[in-house]
């Protein structure tokens, strides 16, 4: 089965960007490209019924026949949003070069939505609301993002606030079994193939310079460019400040490791990542 890249758009500032990074992917994977409308079928809307508790009974039904036609004339427009949005999305692609991109329009949630497509998925494109620096404590609205991250096993590409052909890419490394997976996944795609590699590491020894090593190793036998890095101190403080100092164009790190890095994708700190990265983030499991 030749796998596809998804873009999920929904209308929403972010849906312009997953359309440039969809193909921008699907362009350099060789792979097919559909774009995805969910219409989410649990928003969060009180149901008819709250309204009618001290209602008389012609009042109750007349509002209730209102409020149901209300609610069939809303999923209307909004399948009809989603279906411009898709053809917009498609129209763009093709400008850019991609053959025959596809749309596909579901009910229900995106999580369930990738969830019924994983087999035939090959990168997942979501959009990113709102990036800040490390010491903004501002609350980050990712959570639909998130859950995407931690229910599906296929690559995400998450974006960044505007859309930048990415000209290099960083690997946050720990050098563990889950790092250096991450490191032989990207360097067998097509992906990133040709750019400029940054593999970082927070931490110092011995230890991470002799995976530093290796990694450079299995990058460069499959003609990559790459530079190592090496600093001491918080990995979300090291990550986001080599990405500033080095203009990368791209972050790559695995969703699950062993060790602190592993905190920045689950756990406490996963909001921490999602708002201090300014690149585009490919989370790999």
């Amino acid at each position: 089965m030749n796998r596809k890249v998804i873009g999920c758009i929904d209308g929403t500032e972010t849906s312009a960007t997953v359309c440039e990074f969809a193909t921008w992917a699907a362009r350099r994977m060789g792979a097919p490209l559909t774009f995805l409308h969910v219409l989410d079928r649990h928003q969060d809307v009180a149901p008819v019924s709250d309204f009618s508790g001290n209602l008389k009974l012609g009042a109750q039904e007349e509002l209730l026949q209102k409020l149901s036609q209300l609610d069939a004339e809303r999923g209307k427009l909004a399948q009809e949003h989603g279906r411009m949005l898709i053809d917009a999305a498609r129209s763009r692609a093709t400008e850019l070069g991609v053959t025959a991109p596809e749309g596909l329009q579901r009910h229900g949630t995106l999580v369930e939505t990738l969830g019924a497509v994983e087999d035939e998925l090959r990168l997942a494109v979501l959009g990113r609301r709102h990036v800040g620096s490390i010491d903004n404590d501002q609350p980050v609205q990712n959570h639909r993002l998130e859950r995407v991250i931690r229910a599906i096993h296929p690559p995400i590409l998450a974006t960044s606030a505007q859309y930048t052909l990415p000209e290099n890419f960083m690997i946050a490394f720990d050098g563990s079994p889950t790092g250096r997976r991450t490191v032989e996944r990207v360097a067998a795609s097509p992906l990133l193939a040709g750019l400029p590699a940054h593999v970082v590491a927070a931490g110092t020894g011995a230890a991470i310079r002799d995976a530093l090593a290796w990694a450079r190793d299995t990058l460069a036998a499959q003609g990559f460019d790459v530079t190592t890095a090496n600093h001491e101190g918080d990995p979300e403080k090291v990550l986001a400040d080599y990405v500033q100092e080095h203009a990368m164009g791209l972050v790559v790190i695995g969703a699950y490791g062993h060790s602190r890095i592993r905190h920045l994708i689950i756990g406490s700190t996963t909001t921490t990542l999602l708002r201090t990265m300014p690149a585009p983030l490919l989370v790999l499991r």
